[in-house]
């Protein structure tokens, strides 16, 4: 497992509002250690028993062991609330769309320079089956397993996991990086902490049209990495300029195209797959 395990400790910021107290619920059924949650003017409630405070300061005040966020708050307050949540945090996931790209930029460079690991914004968030979640994902196609997987996009995340538990295979995290041009984490990122990993055995890899990440990815993997990666790359028809579902799936000229970026994958070891359903067969012939 990887970013999430037994010793996470997790608030949720904007815990007051209908998606925080939705996802809140969802999450605690799953296991997750919730701790606190933040909505300035609240202190005093709770939600679903758990205790709201004004700020991750107070938070830290009452449980010192709280060392993750999941922020689901309105895009033009998201900076100010990134910024709190990484300057006393280890771990903080977006879930939040439509940040204007200026903040994300500014939030992405503070992660950097206080060490704090960011997953988003426009994520899914992060899974890992029976120890909990921090995320939107439906968590029943989740089956406990050996595969890590990493993600721009929340609806191919769910195929494809949901393939993979079908199969008997199973998940050990899954994270999902985000569809924006900008996010924290990368593809590279999620890749290290997988080799790392002593419960992930394979990794599947699963890109969009635009950037040229994946194959970034790649490259380290073929020089660094020594478990086997399965890939699949949505957007094989995308015409070119035209954004397709995330702000981040964009063809300019011809290096992000789907087939160009399935080329410089396998070329790099990568194992390609045309479609989301060939990826099980992939991995059980590995």
């Amino acid at each position: 497992m990887i970013l999430l395990d037994e010793n996470t400790h997790a608030i949720v910021q904007g815990i007051t509002g209908k998606q925080g107290r939705f996802h809140t619920k969802d999450m605690l059924a799953y296991g997750t250690n919730i701790v606190a949650g933040t909505s300035p003017g609240k202190a005093g409630q709770t939600v679903e028993g758990v205790p709201v405070y004004n700020s991750i300061e107070e938070i830290k005040k009452h449980h010192p062991e709280v060392n993750a966020s999941i922020i689901f708050i309105p895009a033009p307050y998201v900076k100010d609330a990134a910024f709190e949540a990484i300057s006393e945090l280890d771990l903080v996931i977006i879930i939040t769309e439509h940040i204007p790209i200026r903040d994300t930029m500014e939030i992405v460079e503070y992660a950097k320079e206080n060490n704090t690991i960011l997953i988003g914004p426009n994520t899914p968030g992060i899974i890992t089956p029976e120890i909990g979640k921090l995320g939107i994902m439906p968590t029943h196609i989740f089956q406990k397993g050996k595969v890590g997987l990493v993600s721009r996009s929340g609806t191919l995340t769910y195929e494809v996991a949901s393939q993979i538990s079908n199969s008997g295979i199973g998940i050990s995290t899954a994270v999902g990086i985000g569809g924006d041009p900008v996010n924290g984490q990368n593809f590279t990122d999620i890749l290290k902490k997988f080799e790392e990993d002593s419960e992930t055995e394979k990794i599947v890899m699963l890109g969009e049209i635009g950037g040229i990440a994946e194959v970034k990815a790649a490259k380290y993997a073929e020089e660094h990495l020594t478990k086997p990666i399965v890939s699949f790359i949505a957007g094989v028809s995308a015409p070119l300029g035209k954004r397709m579902g995330h702000a981040g799936a964009i063809i300019e000229g011809t290096d992000g195209t789907a087939q160009n970026k399935k080329d410089l994958l396998a070329g790099h070891g990568v194992h390609v797959a045309d479609r989301p359903a060939d990826i099980v067969n992939i991995i059980k012939n590995l």
